[in-house]
């Protein structure tokens, strides 16, 4: 199997072009440094003065040249950058550039290593950057960084016409990498974790070497003013002031880039794509619970240790019990002392002589003395005595994943698509062990599996997976462990915390990663995967389904790293993404309830992102677009939005602190929130801001998911055979495809008309600054006073560059089509005064008119009669739901009951059940789509409207909560254009189906009032 990578996915986009934008108007160019011998320097001299020299000395022992990244921009223009990119993503301002730290947050399982490399060839397209390090915190991360690159490696060179660029893993034995590192010419990506660059004592990067000329390969790194990009940076780090904050720093870098799902700092955000943008996008699977909870085991006297505290000398204990209250037995946490009588704490005579001994608060031994009758025990905290078998809990949960997995099975193994699962354990020894010969044996979890895999297999329900296979040696095959390997070959539970642990690590996930597609495919047996630490962070796999916690899970972080090995979205055997809540959802099969198991979700969410569920920010509506005069989509701005923040306060909407109120939730659920005049443009895009702020984070509950039956009519027949859905599904079922035809002369007519209403360009200026130098015995401190000034540069000498081929490259235009823009807008006299802004915005300008006319240009064609979505379909393709999102005993529907995806889903179906004029209606399943440039859409509505029990009227309806064509999502906008011109190119028949977008029945009605 070959994994495919999309190359035009919306967010990954945007998030490339918000960090390429930083860097709008800085001119293609590189600094060159000669290679030459020099006398040793005291490495705090000022050595590497950056972009204010050509000339870098770096001693080596033999002529060369080198080449590094070299930056022209001043630093307003960096500012303004950013504050245009924040205000684009509706993100706070930074107000101003504190430091050269960018932050990119995207959720875990969208891409983000795919982003960033990308990233690093974007901006060698646009600005010739060609050094860059990627540093990570573990060996796992490093591992599947270097994959990625190997796997994407074609992918690129065909979208970049074939860029050369080199990449390798920091190995400090191998240290002639980084003299090549600096002196290549080509694109140099260098891929190191934080552990092999923190520790100035130990590391071979910090000291003189003869692979490098005998200077330090750090002294090489600087020179070349690499751009740091750092995976997972709360995790590289160690806190702002920490080693692997110090090490980036080292390296002298032209600016750091920091990408991850749960950044702890901050830094200058340039794009967010946070946990409930992907869930609603539907760029991760949605989740789901399967709670294992015991209820009603009080026949023990149970006690666990939840906590030790030492406050001012008073140490005590925080235990739970089970307490006698007045609705029964209850699991509550009650403090204890030395010496307290716990059958008083819980009014149980279980209890009886259950007592609290020495509590030890000390660090790293911990512990609550328990005394009973005939013995004691010392808990640790999380540690319990008297709780139920925890064996016997465990072989229920490995059941129900077993069953879980054999379901989804079921239903996509005949999509092509391999089901994996994925088991989380508290130790080694209880998967796998070692006899007195050091022969490997199972441990208790395996011989489980086992049993209950068989047991599963003789089920009725799933004979059609087990036909001629031999359950003896298929149980043993489709179960396996990935853990860090010691030098014997023996696993072990390791923590990457020292030299000899991560080389553990390496030989485990050095078999993960590099046989990452052979675990996809079919061909290979191995489906279910046990791991302790080896798969914490840096591993997934995108066909995980089912993620099943034998250990408890101690933090939320914890929590979250767990779940993310199984968002990312499916593939199938060719490689290819499949998309759509109906194939993507993630099981958890944890040891909590379902309503614990979310709230924690989400109190991890927010600790992590900085989400606040339920708060509206004063910059909140900053990006909304508003319609310009000149007909182009503007934000409102951040002064405009606290404008509107203050209104929702002063309306008691929202309390001082932004928290919204149920006012608030009830205004917009009855449609009758009211806004300033001012407003009254935007009302759809800043109602659709506060719905998503006002809601939360939705996990569903596994236990509720239910297949949906087809109704059937009086006669036993299913609707979906009745002529009546037959005459609608006749007139929507045809297949098309499509072409687009640009109108070339208007397409140069709209570029120019554009062109002389961008804004214009400044001339390059010099920036001057002044400081005090104060000498003290803790260093020389400069600080800034007033007194800085900018210039403008008259620059006679300038080198113009080729504009009509780095146009060409930018918007693939013809060098004909672009002369009669650049000659018609009469703008070039800007591209004298500065080159390269002037292409910046003629190519950014270029590229927008050309979206816009992708969409007008569009033909769609039926194509043969034997492309149609047979009603067949409906019958043979399951579709499944959970109770909560369904409206249920549909009396108009095909389907008993009609899953929904949103409230204004919700309103839309109870509004078809109740009204007379609608005959019969179909929510359109995942299958049903309509291809497009900007790939395949899913209509939401076919629905039968009877006129006076006369005529029949047949519709396609998308539903929306607002008519008003967001700029800010044009993707779904120029989808919405496409599936009206397919159908349209099917009403060749008499009385067709028509396609309406609507917010309520009120607009369908209306459009079949005039037919």
């Amino acid at each position: 199997m070959k994994l495919h990578f999309e190359p035009n996915l919306d967010h990954q986009m945007q998030a490339i072009e918000a960090v390429c934008d930083l860097f709008r108007g800085q001119e293609v160019c590189r600094t060159e440094f000669t290679v030459t011998m020099r006398a040793p320097v005291h490495e705090s001299s000022d050595l590497f003065p950056g972009t204010k020299s050509e000339q870098l000395i770096l001693g080596m022992a033999e002529s060369d040249l080198g080449v590094g990244n070299r930056l022209t921009l001043l630093d307003d223009e960096l500012e303004k950058n950013l504050a245009e990119i924040q205000l684009r993503h509706g993100l706070p301002p930074s107000g101003s550039l504190a430091s050269g730290d960018f932050t990119v947050e995207m959720e875990t399982g969208t891409g983000k290593t795919y982003v960033y490399l990308r990233t690093i060839l974007e901006l060698n397209k646009r600005y010739g950057f060609t050094k860059f390090v990627i540093v990570v915190p573990s060996v796992a991360i490093k591992e599947g960084v270097y994959k990625t690159l190997q796997i994407t490696e074609d992918h690129f060179k065909g979208l970049y016409a074939g860029v050369p660029f080199d990449y390798f893993l920091y190995d400090s034995s191998k240290l002639g990498q980084v003299r090549n590192f600096a002196t290549s010419s080509n694109i140099q990506i260098m891929v190191v974790t934080v552990g092999a660059i923190n520790k100035k004592d130990v590391n071979n990067l910090y000291k003189d070497s003869e692979k490098t000329g005998g200077e330090k390969p750090i002294d090489l790194i600087k020179a070349t003013r690499p751009i740091v990009i750092v995976d997972e940076p709360q995790s590289v780090d160690g806190g702002l002031d920490g080693r692997g904050k110090e090490a980036l720093d080292a390296m002298n870098p032209l600016c750091t880039l920091r990408y991850s799902a749960t950044h702890v700092n901050k830094h200058h955000m340039v794009y967010r794509l946070d946990a409930v943008d992907a869930y609603e996008r539907k760029l991760v699977k949605q989740i789901e619970v399967a709670s294992a909870t015991v209820e009603d085991a009080h026949n023990k006297p149970f006690v666990r240790l939840v906590s030790l505290s030492n406050k001012r000398g008073t140490i005590s204990a925080k235990v739970e019990l089970d307490v006698h209250t007045a609705s029964g037995v209850r699991r509550q946490e009650m403090v204890a002392s030395d010496g307290d009588d716990l059958e008083q704490a819980a009014k149980r005579p279980i209890y009886a002589d259950f007592r609290v001994g020495e509590i030890n608060t000390a660090k790293g031994d911990e512990f609550m003395e328990l005394r009973y009758p005939g013995g004691e025990v010392f808990l640790k905290p999380g540690q319990a005595h008297g709780d139920v078998d925890a064996l016997a809990v465990q072989r229920q949960m490995i059941r129900r994943t077993i069953r879980e997995h054999l379901d989804k099975e079921k239903r996509l193994r005949p999509l092509g698509i391999k089901v994996l699962s994925l088991f989380f354990i508290d130790a080694v020894d209880k998967y796998r062990q070692y006899d007195a010969n050091g022969n490997s044996v199972k441990g208790e979890y395996a011989h489980i599996f086992e049993e209950e895999y068989k047991r599963a297999a003789k089920l009725p329900a799933y004979q059609c997976l087990f036909a001629e296979i031999d359950l003896e040696t298929a149980a043993e095959q489709v179960h396996d462990g990935y853990f860090s390997i010691d030098k014997k070959g023996g696993w072990t539970d390791t923590a990457e915390n020292n030299a000899a642990n991560r080389e553990n690590a390496e030989r485990a996930y050095s078999l993960i990663m590099k046989e990452k597609e052979k675990l996809l495919s079919s061909d290979t047996p191995l489906k279910f995967i046990f791991s302790h630490s080896a798969l914490k962070e840096g591993w997934d796999n995108p066909n995980v389904f089912q993620i099943c916690t034998l250990r408890n899970i101690q933090t939320e972080r914890e929590r979250r790293q767990t779940i993310g090995r199984g968002l990312r979205l499916c593939v199938n055997q060719h490689g290819e993404r499949v998309r759509g809540f109906e194939v993507n959802t993630l099981t958890v099969i944890a040891t909590e309830n379902y309503e614990q198991f979310a709230e924690n979700l989400q109190k991890e969410i927010e600790a992590d992102t900085g989400i606040r569920f339920g708060i509206v920010e004063p910059h909140q509506f900053a990006a909304i677009a508003v319609i310009a005069p000149d007909g182009y989509a503007v934000p409102l701005g951040v002064e405009q939005s606290r404008v509107l923040w203050d209104y929702l306060k002063a309306a008691d909407f929202i309390d001082a602190k932004g928290k919204v109120q149920d006012s608030l939730r009830t205004a917009i659920k009855d449609g009758v929130l009211k806004l300033p005049a001012e407003f009254d443009g935007q009302r759809g895009q800043i109602v659709e801001v506060l719905r998503k702020v006002s809601g939360r984070l939705e996990i569903k509950n596994a236990d509720e998911r239910k297949q949906v039956p087809l109704r059937k009519g009086q006669d036993g027949k299913a609707i979906y055979l009745s002529d009546e859905f037959r005459q609608l599904w006749d007139r929507i079922k045809q297949q098309t495809t499509y072409r687009v035809q640009f109108d070339n002369p208007k397409l140069i007519a709209n570029c120019i008309s554009a062109l002389q209403k961008a804004p214009d360009i400044p001339k390059t200026r010099l920036q001057w600054r002044k400081a005090d130098i104060a000498i003290g015995k803790a260093g020389v401190l400069a600080t800034e006073k007033s007194g800085a000034s900018t210039v403008l540069l008259e620059e006679a000498d300038i080198e113009l560059p080729d504009l009509l081929t780095d146009l060409q490259d930018r918007t693939h235009l013809t060098r004909r089509s672009l002369t009669n823009i650049l000659v018609g807008s009469g703008r070039l006299d800007d591209f004298k005064r500065n080159p390269q802004q002037f292409i910046e915005l003629v190519a950014s300008v270029i590229n927008r008119c050309k979206r816009m006319a992708l969409i007008d240009g569009i033909k769609y064609q039926k194509l043969g009669d034997q492309h149609v979505y047979v009603q067949e379909l409906f019958d043979q393709e399951e579709l499944t739901g959970y109770v909560k999102n369904m409206l249920m005993d549909a009396k108009k529907s095909i389907y008993e009951h009609v899953v929904y995806d949103s409230t204004t889903e919700r309103d839309f179906a109870d509004s078809l059940e109740k009204n007379d004029a609608i005959k019969l209606y179909a929510k359109l399943p995942g299958w049903f789509k309509v291809q497009t440039p900007l790939g395949s859409y899913n209509p939401d509505w076919a629905v039968l409207v009877e006129d006076d029990g006369q005529q029949r009227l047949y519709f396609v309806v998308e539903t929306k909560s607002s008519l008003f064509v967001d700029d800010l999502r044009d993707t779904e906008s120029a989808k919405i254009e496409c599936g009206k011109a397919h159908f349209e190119s099917l009403a060749a028949s008499e009385n067709p189906a028509r396609y309406v977008v609507a917010r309520s029945i009120g607009d369908l009605l209306t459009e079949a009032a005039k037919r």
